[in-house]
C-alpha cells in the first residue's frame, strides 16, 4: 500500500522539476569577434506566462520580428512564409534535455492544430552544424520546419536566458505567450487552443 503513495508523489515531483527545467544556452568558444556570446542571450524582460489559467485571454506581449534563417538543407526560410498562421518558435538544442523532452508534444500539437493554421518552427542553437541537427530531427520523427538559429534572431526576439524558450504568435503576428523552460504539452495547448477561438 505504500509504494504507490511514493510513487505518485516521486512521480510528481518529477513533473514540476521537468515544467521548471531549462537550459543555458552554450556559446561558440571558437566563434570570430562578434561571434554569439552569453551576453548576447541575455533577455529583456518580458511577462512569462507560466502561471496563466485555461481560457485566460493571452495579452499581446509585442510585434514579432522578422527573420530569415537557413534550414537544415541551406534553404532560406523567412518568417513571412507563415503569414497569417499562428506560429509557435521555439528556441532549443539537441543537446538540452528539457528541449528534448518537449518535442514528442510539438510533433502531436502540429499533427492536430496543422490543418489550422498552426505552424512551429524549431530554432536550433546548436553549434555542432545542420547535419547533426538533421540526424536528430530524423530520428525523432520531427515533422515540423527546423532552421539554425543566430545571433541576430536572438537579439530580435529580446534575448535568450535559457532554453527552451518559446514564443506563441497570432495570425496578425503579434507575440501573445512567451515560456522559459519546458511545460506539458496539455497546459500549452491550452494557449495555442485560445489563438483558433
Amino acid at each position: 500500500m505504500m509504494k504507490t503513495p511514493r510513487l505518485s508523489i516521486w512521480s510528481t515531483a518529477i513533473a514540476v522539476l521537468l515544467g521548471a527545467a531549462a537550459c543555458k544556452p552554450r556559446t561558440n568558444r571558437s566563434a570570430p569577434s562578434g561571434g554569439p556570446a552569453s551576453s548576447a542571450m541575455k533577455a529583456a524582460d518580458v511577462a512569462s506566462s507560466a502561471t496563466k489559467e485555461a481560457g485566460a485571454i493571452l495579452p499581446s506581449l509585442g510585434r514579432a520580428p522578422a527573420w530569415t534563417l537557413k534550414d537544415l538543407d541551406g534553404n532560406e526560410v523567412t518568417s513571412a512564409q507563415f503569414r497569417g498562421k499562428v506560429m509557435v518558435v521555439d528556441f532549443w538544442a539537441t543537446w538540452c534535455p528539457p528541449c528534448r523532452a518537449e518535442i514528442p508534444g510539438y510533433i502531436e500539437l502540429q499533427k492536430k492544430y496543422g490543418k489550422d493554421g498552426l505552424v512551429i518552427v524549431g530554432v536550433s542553437l546548436d553549434q555542432k552544424g545542420a547535419e547533426h541537427v538533421k540526424k536528430f530531427v530524423q530520428t525523432q520523427g520531427i515533422n515540423y520546419p527546423v532552421v539554425l538559429g543566430d545571433e541576430e534572431v536572438v537579439k530580435a526576439f529580446g534575448g535568450v536566458e535559457a532554453i527552451p524558450t518559446t514564443f506563441l504568435i497570432d495570425r496578425a503576428g503579434e507575440i501573445r505567450d512567451r515560456k522559459v523552460g519546458a511545460v506539458e504539452t496539455s497546459a500549452y495547448e491550452r494557449r495555442i487552443a485560445a489563438l483558433f477561438n
